[in-house]
């Protein structure tokens, strides 16, 4: 699939910056709003930078992942997805 992630780097400002299969482009940002529930553990910054890719999914330990699809279609619309 174009939205499978190849690649991911994680920034300090709590943002991502994803390379999807098809060479596509962008960044993830994540306001402080999204950090409740099974995402809460991830405002911390130790905890954030362990983003890693598996499978094409942004994942994290604990079984946490982004939706690669709506991330593509988001950045490929406007180049950036804003959770809250």
């Amino acid at each position: 699939m174009n939205w499978d992630v190849t690649e991911v780097q994680v920034l300090e400002d709590f943002s991502l910056v994803v390379r999807f299969r098809d060479g596509l482009e962008g960044v993830v940002r994540f306001l402080p709003s999204f950090f409740r529930g099974v995402f809460s553990h991830l405002s911390s910054i130790p905890e954030f930078r362990k983003a890693h890719v598996v499978d094409g999914v942004v994942t994290w330990p604990g079984e946490l992942d982004l939706a690669p699809d709506a991330m593509y279609d988001e950045i490929k619309r406007c180049g950036v997805w804003m959770l809250s």
